[in-house]
C-alpha cells in the first residue's frame, strides 16, 4: 500500500511539473484558493472528472465525422503523391519555439485598500456611467417629444445609474429569474437593497435605458447602439492585463441558465441556439482573462458586402473563412510576440496557421473532416487506418515546422500544430486509464483546453439573468457579465485580495452593495 502510494504521489509530482512547464496555473478565477486538486489535470484522486476534459469528450463527433470517404478525402485534402510533391514527409524532426516576448500579468498595481468598485471601474468607468445617463435622458426626451409627455418621469442622475446597473447585476448574485422579483414578496425577493429604488423608478430607467440614443451617420451596424461602449470595453481588457504566452481562441458558453439547458429538449436547444449574434474571444489559458472579444455576426458581416458574390454574406455565413476572418481579428495584437494559441475544429487551417507562422504566432488546433478547412493537407493523415491502433499511438507528416499528428484514443484525433515538436512525447494522466502515452501537443492542448472548460462552467454561474428582448441590450449585459469576471480575475492577482479573500460570489454581492451606496458594504457569509 504505502508503495502504491509513493507511486500515485510521484505521478501527481510529474503532473504538476509538466503542466508547469504548459504554462497552466492554479484555477485563480474560482474558489479552490491554493488547493488544486479541483484541476483534473493536477488530480489522480478518485474524484477527478478528467474524462468530461479531456479529448475524449470529443469522442462521439470525431467518431462520426472522420468517417469520410478515405479514397476522395475532404475537400482539398491531398493524395500521397500530390502530398510528397507539396512537401509532407513522414520523418520528424525537432523544432524550438521562440520564447515570448511579453510579460503577463495586471499592467497596474491596485492598492490593498482598493474597494470592489474600484476593480469594475478599470472596465467600466465613471465616464462610460456619465455618457450612459446623458444618452438615457437625450432618448427620454426625444421619445416623449414623439410619443407624448411621461409625467412619472424626470431626469435620471450618475448615481440612479449606478444603481440601475447594481440591481441588475444583481440577479448574477442571487440567480433570480427576473429583476423585479427583489421588489416581491417571494423566494427572490431583496429586502437589503429594494429600498434603495423604487419598481416603479426603475423601470422608468429601464424603459429609457440607452447606451447610444441615435443612430450614427457611418451607416446601419447592427450594434450601432452600443458600439462605443464595445469599444472602450475592448481597449479595457487590452490596456488592463498582459496574458500568458498561451491563449485559446473560442465560443465561451453564455447560456444562462445551465440547469435550463440540461433539462431542455433538442427541439428547444436548436431555438435557442438561433441568435443574432456569437461571441468569440480570445482567452489566457493561465488566468481565464478574456483579452479579445468578438460578436459575429454582426461585428463581422458588417465590414461585408451584401449579397451572393464571391465576397458578399451568403458566401462566408458559417464557413471556414468566416472563421478564418475572427481568429485574424481576434489576434491582430499578436503579432511579433511569439505566443501560442489553441484553436477548434472550426478555426484550424493549414493555411491560416502559415499565415500566421509568418506573423510569429504558433499554433495547436484540433482537426476535423466535417469543420476544418483542410486544404493542403494529405488524406492519408486524414482517414482512418485498416489496421486497428491500441490507445496512445500516433502517426505524425511533418511540412516545413508544421506536424499533422493522428493520435488514437477510443477515436482517432488529428492535431495541427507548429508550436510542439512532434518528436517529444507527453502523457495524459485519467482516473481510469491511467497514463496514456501521446505527443505534446496533445497534452498540451488537452490540459489548456480543459482549463477554458472548467473557466467557463464557473462563469456561467455567475451570468447576468437579466433576458432583455432586444439584440443590443442582450450584448451589453453579456459583456458586463465578462467584464466583472476579469475584474475578479485582476482582484484575485492584487494586494488587495491578500487583505480580504472574497469570494467569486461575494465579490458579485460587494460590487452591487457599492454601487448602490449602501452603508454596509460587508458581503454575507
Amino acid at each position: 500500500m504505502a508503495e502504491c502510494g509513493r507511486k500515485a504521489l510521484s505521478l501527481l509530482e510529474a503532473a504538476r511539473s509538466r503542466y508547469e512547464s504548459l504554462q497552466i496555473s492554479d484555477d485563480v478565477f474560482g474558489e479552490s484558493g491554493d488547493d488544486s486538486s479541483d484541476n483534473p489535470f493536477y488530480s489522480t484522486s478518485g474524484d477527478s472528472n478528467s474524462d468530461n476534459n479531456t479529448p475524449e469528450s470529443y469522442g462521439d463527433e470525431r467518431r462520426t465525422g472522420e468517417v469520410y470517404c478515405s479514397q476522395s478525402g475532404p475537400p482539398g485534402s491531398l493524395s500521397n503523391a500530390q502530398a510528397e510533391e507539396e512537401g509532407w514527409s513522414d520523418a520528424v524532426r525537432d523544432i524550438t519555439i521562440p520564447s515570448y516576448k511579453n510579460t503577463c500579468g495586471p499592467t497596474q498595481k491596485m492598492l490593498p485598500t482598493a474597494s470592489v468598485v474600484d476593480f469594475f471601474q478599470l472596465f467600466v468607468p465613471d465616464n462610460v456611467i456619465q455618457n450612459m445617463v446623458t444618452q438615457t435622458n437625450m432618448y427620454a426626451k426625444k421619445y416623449q417629444e414623439r410619443f407624448g409627455n411621461d409625467e412619472g418621469w424626470c431626469t435620471v442622475t450618475v448615481p440612479e445609474m449606478k444603481a440601475f446597473l447594481g440591481f441588475v447585476i444583481s440577479t448574477s448574485v442571487h440567480r433570480c429569474e427576473s429583476v423585479l422579483s427583489i421588489w416581491s414578496s417571494g423566494f427572490f425577493a431583496n429586502k437589503s437593497i429594494a429600498p434603495k429604488m423604487s419598481q416603479a423608478r426603475f423601470e422608468k430607467i429601464l424603459k429609457y435605458f440607452h447606451v447610444v440614443a441615435f443612430r450614427s451617420s457611418h451607416g446601419s451596424q447592427g450594434l450601432y447602439k452600443i458600439q462605443p461602449f464595445l469599444d472602450s470595453l475592448q481597449q479595457s481588457f487590452s490596456g488592463t492585463f498582459h496574458p500568458s504566452q498561451t491563449q485559446v481562441l473560442h465560443e465561451p458558453l453564455i447560456d444562462e441558465d445551465p440547469v435550463f439547458i440540461a433539462a431542455c429538449t433538442e427541439r428547444d436547444l436548436r431555438k435557442r441556439k438561433k441568435r443574432k449574434f456569437s461571441l468569440w474571444v480570445r482567452q489566457c489559458s493561465a488566468t481565464g482573462f478574456i483579452c479579445q472579444t468578438i460578436l459575429s455576426p454582426l461585428q463581422i458581416y458588417v465590414h461585408l458586402k451584401e449579397g451572393p458574390g464571391p465576397d458578399g454574406l451568403d458566401t462566408l455565413k458559417n464557413k471556414p473563412q468566416l472563421h478564418s476572418l475572427v481568429a485574424k481579428q481576434l489576434c491582430q495584437n499578436l503579432s511579433g510576440h511569439n505566443a501560442i494559441i489553441f484553436t477548434g475544429p472550426s478555426i484550424t487551417s493549414l493555411h491560416l496557421f502559415q499565415e500566421f507562422e509568418k506573423q510569429e504566432i504558433y499554433c495547436c488546433g484540433l482537426l476535423s473532416s466535417r469543420k476544418s478547412d483542410c486544404t493542403g493537407l494529405p488524406q492519408s493523415m486524414l482517414s482512418n487506418p485498416d489496421v486497428p491502433q491500441c490507445r496512445g499511438q500516433s502517426r505524425t507528416k511533418m511540412k516545413g515546422n508544421m506536424s499533422l499528428i493522428c493520435w488514437y484514443n477510443k477515436g482517432n484525433f488529428r492535431f495541427l500544430t507548429n508550436a510542439y515538436p512532434p518528436n517529444k512525447q507527453g502523457v495524459i494522466i485519467k482516473r481510469k486509464s491511467g497514463e496514456i502515452p501521446c505527443p505534446l501537443a496533445v497534452e498540451a492542448f488537452a490540459a489548456h483546453l480543459s482549463y477554458i472548460c472548467k473557466y467557463d462552467d464557473k462563469y456561467s454561474k455567475y451570468f447576468i439573468f437579466h433576458k432583455p428582448n432586444k439584440t443590443w441590450q442582450q450584448v451589453f449585459w453579456l459583456t458586463i457579465s465578462m467584464a466583472i469576471n476579469n475584474a475578479y480575475i485582476l482582484y484575485k492577482m492584487s494586494d488587495a485580495y491578500q487583505a480580504k479573500h472574497y469570494s467569486r460570489a461575494q465579490f458579485g454581492e460587494r460590487l452591487v452593495r457599492e454601487l448602490l451606496d449602501l452603508d454596509d458594504c460587508s458581503p454575507t457569509q
